[in-house]
């Protein structure tokens, strides 16, 4: 007998076409399965799928959490598949039984082979050859034995300035060098290569200047005709004096075809196509023949010359060759195509459009190369060449920033107003909410990632075929198990699939789908994309204006202030919504990479709301928390989110070097950062830490995080006050708190960073009387009377803000001592406690024209992410813990 959970296609129905396979991340319940190997999978009419299974997190028993599983290619995905667990591997709760067990598929499709200098990875389709080191991501991509691209390199162009007015400015070449090759996996169905250098000069000059560390992966699944390729770097420039002018990954594509059979395929907005070939036959003023042009058009080999109009094939020499083919995408709103015969003769214009899929294509008959670049216009500024398309050795180049573009320009954006003291930068933040300090509001370190695929043809596809590869690399496939399987594996704590069953449940519900339609009709309005952008969105909103505060201080990108992170996974887990997981999944990949730093004095650690988003001086581990990755990580199994988690795992060691708290500290006069006694809060700063901590101990067992989780957790249930102490003091060698501290100090900002999540599931997870007694106790009294405060810690609590964010603490503790008076206190601070949030007008858009706006737009002016986060954050979870005493509480909403 064995049973087996579904996982089905997030967008309903299964892809045109899987290329590259799929890959998807699983939970189970504690102490049901014990060995990903045990793992199968099978399709909707349960036949045995190649398919491949490893761990990616256990539980403190040592049984598996979650795990990674990928399927290999195919050109008929099934409507759905299905995870089978082979008997005694699950309890089925959530499982069926789907009779025999089919027969677990382990034949080798994927073979990785290793040499001193090279890697050899085969899809049963194509290869590639890549090498260790050197200027090369790969030396070679073939496909049934012919190369269809070779010679993969990273380039990038330096500008020495920005030209204001008349002047001059000069551009230097880099390239890519490798400095290590690992394979991170090596099948049977997926394997995954990991390639990491530096920018290297193109000058001769001696010593070369070597700069923008990088990391590539390749991936490969069984069967596979495509490769995903991830590619992320870190800008560690000077921002005065380096201004990125180019970065782009470049393929040398040899065609041997005539000019007439060579084929040129660039997408434009909407599934259209560019159709050209080098030298056209179509449009001339002598018709080659019917079978002649049918067959160019259809990219298929033109008949011998011998069947052609003679007038037309005596003169093709007559006939212009076109070399060069670019598509720039330089705004979310725009994209321009146009090619020439050769370098030093004009261009001609081919079109325009608005927005490219990012998509291109160069082949003959013996095959040819295509690319797609993810999120290509929301990235904007991107750009596709094509180069030397009528010789023997074409490229194609695909610029993730295009050098046609404004270079890049991350210098600060202020001269600091004279605000060179810590009393002069508070008053700053009394009148723009900027937290500016001289010197922090530096990019050096920020990084970026861009997701493309990779094609390797055998000949030239029909046009249906590319637009169907393009779909497929624009928006990639995705798999999932469903909202109610992952409530039942017992994961991310607090919350419940989405449930509609009386009117007052309906009405939470759809104010929750009203705010997640506003923020994603809100990137679109506000053209919430770019290079550095994409993926986030704004703070607060200017009703005046009617425009969100883009320009003032820290009320604009976000930055993960107040978890919209969190409010958005929650969403997905709990609706399954294809456009809410990949909203997240968007601002994952931004707020983990751009608002972090991941090299220099602040690595780990992340910048505050700001007009740019390294902009602000608090660096702190509230905008770098795991909590916010790894959904994505755990959902996907995505090997990039595992490394930015991986940075985070020494991340305490941060509070040597720069206190967070160093603007408002009280005892300023007389703390100075030590090993043995550190300033930690026991709010943003701890519950950081925790889900640094135990996402490491789930991932690798590390012993340094287990002890230091355990450990504080049994500290903080030592402090006489517990989590209403505010800060401790830690020691970074021991890794524990100072228990004896006897002060209460309270910030309203202490639960909304991902503690609430996290103390739940630490609870749950590694019982600890005293920490529960202690987090509990914080969760009764913060929205507690004044006298019930007096009465149990001797004065009533100050910095009591953000009641309905913190209603689901009353919540919380309302269902762990199963008390319905604090249930009905915990819907009363819901209702009424969201000043901005807590009236009809709130949910309801007011549509502003022209001439008052640039375009017209909805805006709903009491709404902002803060409040949104917190809301959508305080509604999931109060549903999951006191739904049931919603009828009673929540008239008053």
């Amino acid at each position: 007998m064995t049973q087996h959970a579904p996982v089905t296609w997030i967008d309903g129905a299964p892809p045109a076409t899987l290329s590259g396979g799929s890959t998807w991340g699983m939970p189970f319940q504690r102490g049901t399965v014990h060995d990903a190997d045990a793992l199968s999978v099978v399709d909707a009419d349960g036949t045995a799928t190649p398919s491949q299974a490893w761990p990616l997190a256990t539980w403190p028993d040592g049984s598996l959490k979650w795990a990674g599983l990928a399927i290999g290619a195919t050109d008929n995905p099934s409507t759905s598949y299905s995870v089978q667990l082979p008997s005694g591997e699950a309890d089925g709760t959530q499982a069926h039984d789907a009779g025999p067990a089919a027969a677990v598929v382990r034949e080798p499709q994927v073979v990785v082979t290793e040499t001193a200098e090279t890697i050899t990875v085969s899809t049963g389709t194509m290869d590639m050859l890549l090498a260790r080191t050197g200027d090369r991501l790969f030396r070679s991509l073939t496909r049934d034995g012919s190369v269809v691209a070779r010679d993969a390199q990273l380039v990038s162009m330096l500008q020495d300035g920005i030209a204001e007015g008349a002047g001059s400015t000069s551009r230097e070449g880099f390239t890519g060098h490798l400095e290590s090759a690992t394979v991170e996996q090596s099948g049977p169905v997926r394997a995954v290569v990991r390639l990491d250098g530096r920018h290297r000069s193109d000058s001769p000059q001696s010593p070369r200047r070597e700069w923008l560390p990088f990391t590539v992966r390749f991936y490969f699944l069984a069967g596979a005709r495509s490769v995903r390729m991830v590619h992320s770097f870190v800008w560690d420039g000077n921002v005065e004096k380096d201004f990125l002018a180019g970065l782009g990954v470049r393929f040398t594509v040899p065609l041997a075809s005539e000019l007439h059979d060579r084929h040129v395929r660039l997408a434009g907005a909407d599934g259209g196509f560019l159709v050209e070939a080098v030298r056209g036959l179509t449009g001339l003023r002598r018709d080659p023949g019917a079978e002649v042009r049918k067959a160019q058009l259809g990219g298929e080999p033109t008949p011998p010359l011998e069947q052609w109009n003679p007038e037309v094939s005596e003169r093709l020499h007559l006939i212009p060759a076109w070399n060069d083919f670019t598509l720039t995408q330089l705004s979310a709103d725009g994209f321009e195509l146009r090619k020439r015969t050769a370098a030093g003769h004009g261009w001609v214009g081919i079109s325009g459009g608005t927005r490219s899929a990012g998509f291109c294509s160069l082949s003959d008959v013996g095959g040819g190369f295509g690319i797609g670049v993810r999120d290509f216009w929301q990235s904007h500024p991107g750009q596709l060449d094509i180069r030397g398309a009528a010789t023997a050795e074409p490229s194609v180049t695909a610029w993730l920033y295009s050098p046609e573009a404004q270079p890049m320009d991350l210098r600060f954006y202020h001269d600091g107003l004279g605000q060179d003291t810590f009393e002069e930068q508070l008053e700053g933040l009394e009148i723009t909410y900027e937290d500016y300090e001289p010197g922090f509001g530096n990019a050096q370190g920020i990084a970026r990632t861009h997701e493309l695929t990779l094609f390797a043809y055998d000949s030239t596809p029909p046009v249906e075929s590319l637009a169907a590869d393009a779909a497929y690399a624009s928006r990639p496939p995705v798999l999932q198990p469903s909202a109610q399987y992952l409530h039942s594996a017992g994961v991310f704590g607090d919350w419940t699939p989405v449930d509609r069953s009386t009117p007052l449940r309906a009405e939470l519900e759809d104010k929750l789908d009203f705010l997640f339609d506003f923020y994603r009709g809100q990137q679109e309005q506000r053209r919430w994309y770019g290079f550095w952008n994409y993926g986030d969105v704004m703070h607060t909103y200017d009703s005046d204006r009617h425009v969100w505060r883009y320009d003032v201080g820290g009320y604009a990108w976000d930055n993960s202030e107040l978890s919209p992170d969190l409010w958005l996974w929650y969403m997905y887990l709990r609706s399954g919504r294809a456009d809410v997981f990949r909203f997240a999944e968007a601002m994952t990949r931004h707020t983990g990479e751009v608002d972090v730093y991941h090299l220099g004095p602040w690595r780990g650690l992340g910048s505050r709301h700001n007009v740019q988003h390294w902009g602000c001086s608090a660096k702190q581990l509230r905008i770098s928390n795991p909590a916010y990755r790894r959904f994505y990580y755990y959902l996907t199994a995505d090997e990039r989110t595992g490394d930015l988690l991986t940075e985070l795992v020494d991340s305490d060691q941060n509070f040597l070097g720069l206190d967070p708290v160093r603007k408002v500290r009280p005892d300023a006069d007389t703390y100075r950062p030590d090993r043995g006694s550190l300033g930690v809060g026991l709010g943003t700063d701890w519950g950081s830490l925790a889900a640094t901590w135990l996402t490491d101990w789930e991932r690798t067992g590390n012993p340094r995080s287990r002890d230091r989780l355990l450990g504080t957790m049994a500290d903080i249930g030592a402090l006489k006050y517990g989590f209403l102490t505010g800060e401790a003091l830690y020691d970074l060698d021991a890794g524990r708190f100072d228990a004896g501290r006897e002060v209460i100090r309270v910030s309203h900002l202490s639960a909304v960073f991902g503690l609430v999540e996290i103390c739940s599931e630490l609870i749950s997870l590694v019982p600890d009387d005293g920490f529960e007694e202690a987090w509990l106790q914080y969760c009764r009294l913060f929205l507690a009377s004044p006298e019930e405060q007096a009465a149990e810690v001797g004065h009533a609590l100050d910095g009591i803000y953000l009641t309905q964010a913190h209603s689901r603490l009353t919540a919380y503790a309302a269902a762990r001592l199963g008390s319905p008076e604090l249930a009905a206190s915990a819907w009363s601070s819901f209702s009424v406690g969201g000043e901005n949030l807590n009236h009809a007008e709130a949910f309801t858009l007011k549509t502003i024209k022209p001439p008052y706006v640039l375009q017209p737009v909805d805006e709903a002016p009491t709404v902002s992410t803060n409040d949104t986060a917190q809301f959508g954050l305080a509604a999931i979870q109060n549903l999951a813990l006191i739904g049931g005493h919603l009828p009673a509480a929540a008239s008053q909403q």
